[in-house]
């Protein structure tokens, strides 16, 4: 297929992801560098999904075969949300806010790979080629209006 799909763009965006955690850890050690790519990647991920959820999550939330696993992705993105919450509040770089970013890191690599892995394929059987090009494009406009999002300025 020539054009990208939704869930294309969105693996795009996960491996992406996948990189900055590879630049933190190999950052542990530089404070002022990790914090500039910790920044980096809650921004990139916070307008991901709020992009993701506006186009696949609410298509799939309209379709009874794929609300589940719609509603469970939405309610691990508070969960996420809430990390980033907690970590603001905590020294960053000290021990309790290293303890609670691993945490978020493990959460987070475990929710990219259930959607790759399980809820990617199943929707891309209720979802015709024509809807998840739409989506792609759609995704597309709206991520980088989320990355501008005041909110988003810290």
């Amino acid at each position: 297929m020539a054009e990208a799909t939704i869930f294309d763009r969105l693996k795009q965006d996960h491996d992406a992801h996948r990189q900055l955690f590879a630049k933190m850890d190999e950052a542990a050690s530089d404070s002022d560098r990790l914090k500039k790519l910790f920044e980096q990647f809650r921004i990139e991920v916070t307008a991901h999904a709020a992009a993701e959820e506006e186009t696949l999550y609410a298509t799939m939330l309209s379709r009874p075969d794929l609300r589940e696993d719609a509603q469970h992705s939405v309610s691990e993105h508070k969960e996420i949300d809430d990390y980033f919450e907690e970590l603001g509040e905590l020294e960053f770089a000290a021990a309790e806010w290293r303890t609670t970013f691993d945490k978020l890191k493990h959460r987070y690599l475990h929710h990219i790979e259930e959607e790759e892995e399980e809820m990617f394929p199943d929707a891309a059987k209720e979802l015709t080629d024509e809807e998840e090009v739409k989506l792609a494009a759609l995704f597309a406009k709206r991520k980088p209006d989320e990355l501008e999002r005041p909110e988003q300025a810290g």
